[in-house]
């Protein structure tokens, strides 16, 4: 058994790295921390976790994790972690980070977006988490960065017709939806239940934080700079990603040979699910699991490719890709601790 721990325990991605791993048949989570519930059990702050995880949350420095965990999962907010981590990887540590502090390669964009790196001899060895792209990069890795939950749901839609070259990098345009629990668990007017319920709107509009983490993985797909329209909304559910990416068809292909190299890109990829034509993803059907739905049309009036992709933002989005990234790191089985049939209804 491997010893891990999570720092950041009682965040949203956090509990849901615990549900994970509480199951996980090769790790043994051996520490939570959490500041605000220091001295309590997890499982009096979620009762969902009783008979899964007694221990209790304790405000540990990065030494003190070192002596008690082999990998670290840090699901901790922007800045904090950047300030965090170097101390961990110090300590022996392997690390896992959940926030946005390694995942963009330049600095100055992450300035510029976010704010300044305490950390930045960083950015350069941290790997970008998202194991059907990066795989044989991330299994050696001491520090990976666990992509961010929109840049997920748009990467893997995207990638097999960018890098095959049939789709125009320069015409893409995503339109996305995500439930409240992607603004995280502390209070904000804005994640109140009357704020949200019967509600959908757009918010972050041209601006949101996670367009370069975008245009990073998607520039590398499509060997040029891309520039991206992204705009996110806010659905009135707690989890779950769609998102409708239209992009300009390169060539004649047709539909049906799109769809041949969707399938053969993600034919081995044990996530990937390719809705069969005229199906299309729905949040409701991966609701709880690590799995990616796939839909694809190809508009004969414009010529245009429509490609949607449902994910769990929790899950995918988060913790069971946080999850998945450790499985190669370690050597275990990808798919261990997380083979979860999706939640209906």
């Amino acid at each position: 058994m491997i010893q891990v721990a999570v720092v950041g325990a009682t965040g949203y991605t956090g509990v849901e790295l615990v549900r994970l791993l509480a199951r996980h048949p090769q790790v043994d989570v051996t520490a939570v921390t959490s500041r605000q519930y220091e001295g309590q059990r997890l499982d009096m702050v979620f009762p969902s976790l009783r008979g899964f995880c007694d221990l209790t949350c304790e405000e540990l420095t990065p030494e003190e994790l070192g002596q008690r965990a082999q990998l670290v999962f840090t699901a901790l907010p922007h800045k904090t972690a950047m300030n965090f981590v170097p101390g961990l990887l110090r300590a022996g540590c392997r690390v896992v980070d959940l926030s946005a502090d390694y995942r963009l390669r330049d600095q100055a964009v992450y300035e510029a977006w976010y704010q300044s790196h305490s950390s930045p001899q960083l950015l350069d060895e941290a790997v970008y988490g998202l194991p059907e792209l990066y795989r044989e990069q991330i299994r050696p890795a001491r520090l990976v960065a666990n992509p961010g939950c929109y840049p997920t749901s748009v990467a893997l839609a995207l990638a097999p017709l960018l890098r095959a070259g049939l789709i125009d990098p320069a015409s893409l345009i995503i339109d996305s939806k995500s439930g409240a629990s992607g603004a995280g668990r502390s209070a904000k007017t804005a994640s109140l239940f009357c704020e949200v319920n019967e509600g959908f709107k757009a918010y972050a509009v041209a601006n949101h934080r996670h367009t370069p983490e975008i245009e990073q993985t998607l520039s590398q797909l499509a060997g040029c700079a891309v520039l991206v329209n992204f705009t996110p909304h806010l659905l009135p559910v707690n989890r779950g990603i769609l998102s409708t990416c239209y992009a300009q068809r390169c060539g004649t292909v047709d539909e049906a040979g799109l769809r041949r190299v969707v399938a053969d890109f993600y034919q081995d990829e044990p996530f990937i699910r390719l809705c069969p034509a005229g199906d299309w993803p729905n949040t409701a059907y991966v609701q709880g699991s690590n799995h990616v739905d796939i839909g694809l049309a190809l508009d004969p009036r414009t010529g245009r490719v429509i490609l949607v992709s449902a994910i769990d933002n929790l899950v995918k989005g988060a913790a069971g890709q946080a999850v998945q990234n450790m499985n190669l790191m370690l050597g275990f089985e990808e798919t261990a601790g997380l083979d979860l049939v999706p939640l209906f209804p």
